[in-house]
């Protein structure tokens, strides 16, 4: 804001002189203000749509083998206390599950509003697609029609061969793990995890950690569109991806030892 201030102040001055300089000065700050109101309802009409298709979506993949269990409503009820959801925001949370497993739900219609928020930013989709995994392995058992449900939303946002297998490494970790996000993974679903080949080096592998590390912030992700309520979410993606570096650094430690 202040730069604005200063470059129209600059102008006005070379215009009009010391008037100019007044004029100019709160022309600027009124389009920087401007600017800043614009950029503001933008990140909030864009959170606001991330959470409508979250808990839209979570309640079709619930719905996917035909009916929600229990396991999935008390699942989806425990994120929405973790998420610190106010009341109208639980009343609004219900009303996009329910519509989402009502049989004329259009998921395809719910994703094209999705994909321009998520499809140039793979830790965004990440974190939406970790919430959908904790809701249908909150029974410990995956159905064939879950997983092809997940793989359509997967591949609706555009998720690349190498994020499907990750997504599928993540899968396996938390049906095995009784719905558990953060767990001891196998050391191919570790390197799946990190988007690695076992054969990388232990370098790469560090500066790939690294990266994701740094990409998976939730800092940075609440700037490009994460609800503030999702924090703890991104968080738990940062532990997968550290579970999973830390369990390849171990099987190579052992190796050498």
């Amino acid at each position: 804001m202040l730069v604005m201030v200063l470059i129209g102040g600059l102008l006005g001055y070379l215009v009009g002189g010391p008037l100019g300089l007044l004029v100019g000065g709160g022309l600027g700050y009124w389009l920087a203000r401007r600017i800043r109101r614009g950029i503001v309802g933008r990140l909030a009409a864009v959170q606001t749509q991330f959470l409508e298709s979250t808990f839209a979506v979570m309640g079709c993949m619930c719905k996917a083998d035909g009916q929600v269990s229990e396991d999935e409503l008390e699942a989806s009820r425990q994120l929405w206390d973790r998420l610190r959801l106010s009341e109208p925001q639980r009343a609004k949370a219900r009303a996009d599950f329910t519509r989402g497993k009502s049989a004329d739900f259009d998921l395809d219609a719910e994703l094209a509003k999705l994909r321009p928020i998520v499809g140039s930013q793979p830790a965004l989709r990440q974190v939406f697609l970790q919430v959908q995994l904790a809701a249908i392995a909150a029974d410990g058992e995956l159905h064939s029609a879950e997983h092809e449900m997940l793989m359509r939303v997967v591949r609706g946002l555009g998720c690349s061969e190498a994020e499907v297998a990750q997504i599928e490494a993540m899968l396996r970790g938390a049906t095995e793990g009784g719905g558990a996000t953060t767990h001891e993974v196998s050391l191919e679903d570790a390197y799946q995890v990190l988007g690695v080949e076992s054969d990388a080096s232990d370098a790469e592998i560090k500066r790939q950690y690294r990266r994701l590390m740094s990409e998976n912030h939730p800092d940075k992700l609440a700037a490009k569109g994460l609800p503030d309520n999702m924090r703890e979410v991104a968080k738990e993606r940062t532990s997968e991806i550290g579970n999973a570096y830390d369990r390849i650094r171990k099987a190579r430690a052992a190796e050498t030892a």
